[in-house]
């Protein structure tokens, strides 16, 4: 059972283990077709009770053991030697996620994580920067999209990012298994790719978020294309113009900060975390407000085009965001979106900690996606579970009969007699 405070809920205990069955069987009858044989399914289906087991360590062995397997070599054919298509399971996570949690007003949350290694075989693993360890160091990187809602979040899409080192290496490639229509991808690429999926997928959200890796042309106008808003990270020497007249404003976004005054920057919440609300000090600067039909003539309505500014309240550190949205947005409404990346933060640590996502054994491509897909499927479980046991109870909308008071009927037969 996982032990994250952040999936805690207040049903009784009878209710919940109920819903993890009655889940877990759904989600087994779902992913059989993504199989040719049914031996392969099973293996597929004790994989996660593997990832659910008490065990820490999330191994080949450790699953076996908890699947009551001798070995590990089922789960080793299941992720590295099986044919079954990763991508077909990366989109059945995907329904899966909007069923349960889908909200026309969600945001997707992109981010990556990395997934330290030794040696030089694992796909895509070269000596690179993880924000996981804070430094450069050898490991693979994944890029993610999460889906958050006020259902609550999940993993949706996810792409391993392959350094120049491997795309240009075709020994190395062919070694791992690599698709041959594979080839070298930007993080903010992979992410447009997966926001692409999502729109084309007809997924139900209104706002993406991330942090300055992905605060880049692309992104920007796709998301003004499909009509959706953002608020992304950017660097501190991103430039900012405006075409407002209520205010003049041209420079790197640190140098536009340093010209704020006092009455600028308001005190606002992103949420709550673990110790209360999420307090910084926030400033937002209008740039202009433009048609939506000079980006996709089949959209109308004015929308608007922004700075937004987030302070520390204890060191002053800065971070800068560009924002697109419906004009008339309220600051406290971009705040709040950009807040819903702690919830992809939140996925990974839970992910890590608690079903293995970094525990992968595998070293080819095929292994990567389908180890990390199986644990989105399983996370994507237990998110449902938590909003149907923190459901609040239905209400009885049938009309009770009238009751027949016995004791009036008796006394009138009396007066009567």
């Amino acid at each position: 059972m996982i032990r994250s405070q952040s999936w805690t809920t207040g049903a009784p205990i009878e209710t919940v283990l109920e819903l993890w069955a009655s889940s877990l069987r759904d989600v087994k009858r779902r992913i059989r077709p993504l199989f040719a044989q049914e031996r392969t399914a099973a293996s597929a289906g004790t994989f996660i009770d593997g990832l659910l087991s008490e065990e820490r360590r999330k191994t080949g062995w450790m699953r076996a053991e908890a699947a009551g397997d001798p070995g590990p070599w089922r789960q080793q054919e299941l992720l590295g030697r099986d044919r079954w298509d990763a991508d077909e399971l990366r989109d059945l996570v995907r329904d899966y996620v909007v069923e349960h949690l889908g909200d026309e007003g969600a945001v997707l949350v992109i981010d990556e994580t990395g997934f330290l290694k030794q040696g030089k075989a694992s796909c895509g693993v070269a000596r690179q920067y993880t924000g996981s360890a804070g430094k450069i160091t050898n490991c693979q990187i994944g890029v993610f999209a999460t889906y958050v809602s006020r259902h609550g979040h999940a993993f949706m899409d996810r792409a391993l990012y392959l350094p120049k080192s491997w795309t240009e290496d075709p020994r190395r490639l062919k070694a791992a298994h690599v698709p041959g229509d594979v080839g070298f991808a930007t993080k903010p690429q992979l992410a447009a790719k997966m926001i692409a999926r999502a729109i084309a997928a007809r997924v139900p959200f209104a706002w993406v978020a991330g942090d300055s890796v992905y605060g880049v042309g692309d992104i920007e106008r796709d998301l003004r294309q499909a009509g959706k808003g953002y608020v992304l990270g950017v660097a501190a020497n991103h430039w900012f113009g405006s075409w407002s007249q209520k205010r003049l404003i041209s420079g790197s976004a640190e140098e536009i900060a340093r010209t704020l005054k006092p009455a600028d920057w308001q005190r606002l919440s992103a949420g709550d975390g673990t110790k209360g609300p999420r307090l910084h000090d926030w400033a937002y600067l209008e740039l202009a407000d433009l048609e939506a039909g000079e980006f996709n003539e089949e959209r109308s309505g004015l929308w608007t085009r922004g700075l937004l500014i987030r302070r520390h309240i204890v060191d002053g550190d800065l971070a800068y965001f560009t924002t697109w949205f419906p004009a008339g947005t309220s600051i406290k409404k971009l705040v709040a979106v950009e807040g819903h990346r702690w919830a992809i933060e939140d996925s990974f640590e839970t992910d890590k900690n608690e079903l293995g996502l970094d525990h992968n054994e595998t070293r080819s491509w095929h292994g990567w996606h389908r180890h990390v897909s199986l644990v989105m499927l399983t996370f994507a479980m237990m998110a449902a579970i938590r909003r149907k046991a923190n459901a609040p109870p239905q209400k009885n909308t049938s009309r009770a009969l009238p009751t027949r008071n016995t004791s009036s009927v008796g006394r009138s037969r009396k007066s009567a007699e």
